[in-house]
């Protein structure tokens, strides 16, 4: 059905059509009055008088308003890239349910791709590499059987695939931000510093592992920030930090309501290898300024992610230290946090008139 005509949709649809990308948008068709042909929003053809244009919400809405498919796009038939996204989601499922890993000209072949090419689409697609989605999807496996009947990491380190135990452990100890067997026993024997300062925006709770701070919390109470410290490492012991460590408490504390000051602080990050991309381009925007999910997308080499990078940002647990609410809507508005929508507008605000 096509919609009545709304002005602020039928903008963004003719900006999309004039920049010819309209990914941040619902799909749309639109259909030229004077020549009876419509068009997908990236056609190459010459864009037409903005006078001349209706749109429609799909192929099928515009033919029966009497309009022809373009010859050059061909809106009636599917999209290339949805074509190649479903491609790529196959490959994905391939990797999932292979026993080993499986070789990347293999994997090239089955889309009828050149090494090249499938690498680089696979990695705007997912946003990471065919071997680190392997490797990420192993570790998950090791996860699951970690924390559920496996009755040793060995047996958990075969059962993901993992031929070579060095190897297992060199990345597994990384990926999980402790060794397989902590893993296992819930954090436990890990001992956990921490510490609960008072800030502008309420209460913040600093931790540290032995490899260096493994958490920032935001709050309104220490009781409930200790309460989410303990869900995230539920066997770890955590000790209250000496007066030593409550320095440290209070650099954060002065970097929160002086955020020009810097942060310079050995982080212990723990994500998937697309999260850690993502949390060092957010370290890399200055205080005082903002970008977009897709400008962090593109940043990374993964322009088509942008959700995927909500998705990392929601997951930071290090606030001010990797700067999520440094990240806004692509029209400046923001979005949501964490740690609460008015922690971020008042964190921008700081650094904007620091």
């Amino acid at each position: 059905m096509k919609h009545e005509p709304d002005r602020s949709q039928n903008a963004a649809r003719w900006q999309a059509v004039l920049a010819r990308d309209a990914s941040s948008l619902p799909p749309f068709i639109y259909a030229v009055k004077t020549t009876g042909v419509y068009c997908r929003p990236d056609c190459p053809s010459r864009r037409p008088n903005e006078k001349n244009v209706e749109f429609f919400d799909s192929a099928v809405e515009a033919q029966k308003a009497g309009y022809r498919a373009c010859k050059r796009c061909k809106p009636d038939e599917t999209a290339p890239d949805v074509v190649m996204a479903e491609k790529i989601a196959a490959t994905c499922r391939a990797i999932e349910e292979a026993e080993e890993e499986p070789g990347l000209e293999a994997l090239a072949k089955s889309c009828g791709l050149s090494v090249f090419h499938f690498h680089r689409l696979f990695k705007a697609q997912t946003g990471v590499t065919p071997k680190a989605y392997a490797r990420a999807h192993r570790m998950q496996k090791v996860r699951k059987s970690l924390n559920g009947d496996a009755p040793s990491v060995t047996s958990a380190m075969y059962d993901a695939g993992f031929s070579s135990s060095s190897r297992f452990y060199e990345i597994a100890t990384q990926a999980l931000g402790m060794s397989p067997s902590a893993y296992k026993n819930g954090g436990q024997n890990m001992r956990i510093l921490f510490a609960v300062g008072e800030c502008s925006l309420g209460s913040v709770l600093v931790a540290c592992s032995q490899k260096g701070v493994c958490a920032i919390l935001l709050g309104d109470t220490a009781e409930k920030l200790l309460d989410d410290l303990q869900s995230m490492f539920p066997q770890a012991e955590l000790i209250g930090g000496d007066e030593a460590f409550e320095a440290l408490v209070a650099r954060v504390v002065g970097f929160v309501d002086a955020p020009r000051l810097g942060l310079d602080l050995p982080l212990d990050i723990q994500g998937t290898a697309f999260q850690e991309r993502v949390w060092q381009a957010l370290r890399d925007i200055p205080a005082g300024q903002t970008a977009s999910y897709r400008d962090i997308a593109e940043t990374i080499g993964a322009p088509t992610s942008f959700r995927a990078v909500a998705q990392a940002c929601g997951a930071n647990a290090l606030a001010v230290a990797i700067p999520c609410h440094r990240v806004v809507r692509s029209d400046g508005g923001l979005s949501g946090y964490r740690w609460g929508i008015e922690r971020k507008r008042a964190l921008l605000e700081l650094e904007q008139t620091a």
